[in-house]
């Protein structure tokens, strides 16, 4: 007779496969509420009490831990003196081990869990078990997903037994699994300690496949999307697509910025991104004017772009929408007119995220190098603009300090070297990208000059110092009345001169926005 072992904690299908098992001639032994399952079920099964000769004790916590468990799964058959010391002892030889864990990352996904309920989720018996099995899979087969059972069946009903190729596949994912969770315990814990913020010495990111994307950047690349396991599902990762064809890796990419960028916005606000920067930024009082401002900052790039909202998105938006090919759009809410229009155009995607003003964003971001990562703190805090500095003779009016705001909250989402002209809380000309400040300032105003737009009266926000003041000159040349930087260039004095003769009114922030 075979032996099984089976103590999950997702019951998802367990009665079916253990009943399937005693079919094929296992004897089953299992344990604590997966015990009494399978025996409301109609199944015969050994208590592991039964076995040890020991109770389950302390609520639960020891279970397993027992030799005349670890003995049946480890003792390699190929060796005598194993089999034998089995024998001597009474300890049965498991075939099959069938456990899956606590449910470590979905409690600790909870806003409110508290330590001590996340302490009590931690498998011990379950992760020792898995590897216990996985270490011996020439002779055991380790099982540790429901989506599992269908393929097992199906080759033990062909072929009698399970192949050696798959015990070894199933250890390889048994081993990812024990991994993983182990890797959610530590984040958590990391996230509790009050070094949170510190950058580890190792690290581990636990994450889950989400799905499989028809492909990356560019049709020969794969690419999949994965979620980070054991915190919050939050940003374009929890969003719910209401309508369209499935999002592609640029899709994603795009719709993560234009998430990022409105939700630092308090009024209505919309954002048009293209190829992860914004072509067009706006608040107004009313969200489809806000659309209608950032649209105008550059139509042409807007073509086949991804729109961002942080209202609810209502009929007026949703009909300049549907006027121009859109890729997607994400909103906290869609009405159900809004929806009604949208839903006319067959591909777009409309991804509903209530989460845009209030969610909770991881606190580290990684960038993969050839052969390791870079970590840092995400740049996420707001900037406090009581520390900002006006270092110009003039000091801004007060629709020039509302701009400048707007602006610097704008330019830090444009990738670097970046220069962002805005008047009226609307970006009138963004430069982008360029590896000259004065390329990427040349490039906004050529830009706001195609679109039509009027620069003169606007400000401009640069994410980093001007290293020169031909940068200034050239905002002042534009129209622009005042300049928002960090400051803290070696020539800081002549960039400040260069302000005051034009007349520009000139704010440091001390804090710079590169963004790679």
């Amino acid at each position: 007779m075979k032996n099984a072992l089976i103590s999950v904690t997702d019951k998802t299908g367990v009665a079916e496969f253990a009943g399937f098992l005693i079919e094929q001639g296992y004897r089953i032994y299992s344990t604590g509420g997966t015990a009494r399952l399978l025996r409301e079920s109609g199944l015969e099964i050994t208590e592991i009490a039964a076995l040890t000769g020991f109770p389950e004790i302390m609520d639960g916590r020891v279970k397993t831990l027992h030799p005349k468990v670890f003995g049946g799964i480890l003792a390699n058959r190929d060796v005598a003196a194993h089999v034998a010391q089995a024998e001597q002892h009474g300890i049965p030889l498991f075939d099959m081990v069938v456990v899956n864990l606590y449910a470590f990352a979905e409690t600790v996904s909870r806003q409110d869990v508290t330590l001590a309920e996340a302490i009590e989720q931690i498998d011990i018996g379950g992760v020792t078990l898995i590897r216990a099995a996985a270490k011996n899979y020439k002779h055991v087969t380790v099982v540790t997903h429901p989506g599992q059972y269908a393929a097992i069946r199906e080759e033990i009903e062909k072929n009698g037994a399970v192949s050696p190729d798959t015990r070894y596949r199933l250890a390889m994912q048994a081993f990812v699994t024990t991994a993983v969770y182990d890797a959610q315990i530590s984040q958590f814990l990391k996230s509790r300690a009050q070094e949170a913020s510190a950058l580890p010495d190792r690290i581990v990111l636990p994450l889950e496949k989400v799905v499989d994307l028809r492909y990356g950047e560019n049709p020969h690349q794969t690419a999949a999307l994965y979620r980070r396991l054991g915190e919050s599902p939050t940003g374009v990762i929890s969003a719910r697509q209401l309508h369209g064809k499935a999002l592609s890796y640029n899709n994603y990419m795009d719709a993560d910025a234009a998430f990022q960028i409105v939700r630092g916005f308090d009024r209505p606000a919309a954002v048009i991104i293209k190829h992860a920067n914004p072509c067009g930024v706006a608040v107004a009082d009313r969200l489809s004017d806000a659309y209608a401002r950032a649209l105008a900052t550059d139509r042409q790039s807007a073509f086949g772009g991804i729109v961002g909202v942080n209202r609810e998105l209502d009929a007026d938006t949703a009909k300049q929408i549907a006027d121009i090919f859109t890729e997607v759009v994400i909103a906290p809410a869609f009405s159900r007119t809004a929806l009604d229009i949208l839903q006319q155009k067959k591909n777009l995607r409309l991804l509903e995220c209530p989460a845009i003003l209030d969610a909770i964003l991881p606190e580290m971001e990684e960038r993969h190098l050839s052969g390791g990562l870079l970590l840092q703190d995400k740049d996420l805090q707001p900037d406090d603009d009581t520390k900002f500095d006006i270092v110009s003779r003039r000091k801004p009016t007060e629709q020039e300090w509302k701009d400048l705001l707007f602006g610097w909250r704008v330019v830090r989402w444009v990738k670097s070297n970046a220069i962002v002209y805005a008047k009226n809380e609307q970006t009138v000309g963004i430069g982008a990208g360029q590896m000259s400040r004065v390329d990427a300032s040349i490039l906004a105003v050529e830009k706001a000059r195609r679109a039509g737009l009027e620069l003169q009266g606007s400000v401009v926000a640069s994410d980093a110092f001007f290293p020169f003041p031909d940068g200034v000159e050239a905002a002042a040349e534009a129209g622009a009345t005042a300049v928002i930087q960090p400051g803290g260039s070696i020539r800081d004095q002549e960039v400040i001169e260069a302000a005051d003769r034009a007349g520009l009114a000139m704010v440091f922030t001390h804090v710079r926005h590169f963004r790679h």
